[in-house]
Parts: C-alpha cells; structure tokens; sequence
C-alpha cells in the first residue's frame, strides 16, 4: 500500500487518454491483488496533481473525459507545435523509398548495386536516408575494388514503418507488379 501513488502515476504516465479513479481502481486491484478504496485512489490523484504543479515540470496531471491524464503544459506548446511540424515535414520522397526498400531487401549492398537496379543516381537519396537513421554503412564490401561502402537499415528503419524486424516487411511475391500494392499475386 505504500507505493500506492507510485502504481497510480505509472497508469497515469501510460495513459493515452484520460483515465478514470475506476479504471485505476480496477487495474491496481488486479495487479496488486487487493481491495482499493477509490478515496485513496482519489487522495493519491490529487498528490500527484499538487507534485506536477510545480514549475520544475513540463507537464502537468489534467482532468479530461472523466478521467486523468499527463499533459504538456501551456507554456510548452508552442515547441512542441515546432517539432510536430519539423516531424511532418520528414516523409519520404519516392526516390527515397525506392532507395530504402532496395536496401531493405537486399543488405547489405552498395551504391552502385542501389544505382544499378534504380537506374538513377542515388546519391541524394541514400545521403537523406543515412541522416535520418533510416539507412547505416555496414562496412565495406573487401571483394570489390575500392572497397565500396555496404549500407543496410538503420536503427529507426523498423520504428518508421512499425514493424518489429525485417522479417516482418511483405515477401516480394506478395508485391503486385501491377499497382505496386500488397496483396495477392494474379
């Protein structure tokens, strides 16, 4: 019972939307194996509302949709608004994804492999993918002259498209030729 705030917090950080004392009430009774009176649920609440008041803290416990959640305070949202767009502005061009799904399926492999089955230059496009970690080198290719670099999915490959590793990306016989769409082959 002594860490009882401490259980309420973590639901409340993990909370997409707001959380009812209810919710919590039932979460806590089951993980904890006890009887929760939602008094000291609601007593908890506010001394975790009264602690994220303070102006060391970017955000703040809000009542919303009956419930309770973590948000950001006002002051903060005119960065985040920033970021929000920075982040937005951060697609792909297809020649990017092009590039990506050439590396993807083929790691590691050159440039001029990527060039060669693109049939364009791809400087721009790996130079892009490499800065926004979707691509990493994965060291030389020693069989080839000059040692060219090899490049394979970066660290925020799987991030971007959800996925939990690449052997969760479609088989290329799933991929239509005609409308470049997953699904069945006709």
């Amino acid at each position: 019972m002594e860490n009882l705030q401490l259980h309420i917090e973590a639901l409340l950080f993990v909370a997409q939307q707001g959380i009812t004392v209810e919710e919590i009430q039932l979460c806590l009774e089951k993980s904890l194996e006890m009887s929760i009176d939602l008094v000291d649920i609601s007593n908890c609440i506010e001394q975790i509302s009264r602690k994220y008041r303070n102006e060391y803290f970017a955000f703040e416990l809000v009542g919303i949709s009956g419930g309770y959640q973590f948000l950001t305070k006002a002051l903060y949202h005119k960065s985040i608004a920033i970021y929000a767009n920075q982040k937005a502005k951060k697609k792909l061009s297809v020649a990017s994804l092009e590039t990506l799904a050439i590396i993807a399926y083929r790691q590691p492999i050159t440039k001029a492999e990527v060039e060669q089955l693109r049939g364009v230059n791809s400087d721009y496009s790996i130079q892009k993918l490499l800065e926004k970690e979707l691509i990493t080198i994965a060291g030389r290719n020693n069989e080839l002259p000059g040692r060219p670099l090899l490049y394979a999915t970066g660290r925020f490959f799987m991030d971007y498209f959800g996925i939990n590793s690449i052997n969760d990306l479609p088989k290329l016989k799933e991929l239509s030729a005609d409308d470049n769409s997953i699904g069945e082959t006709n």
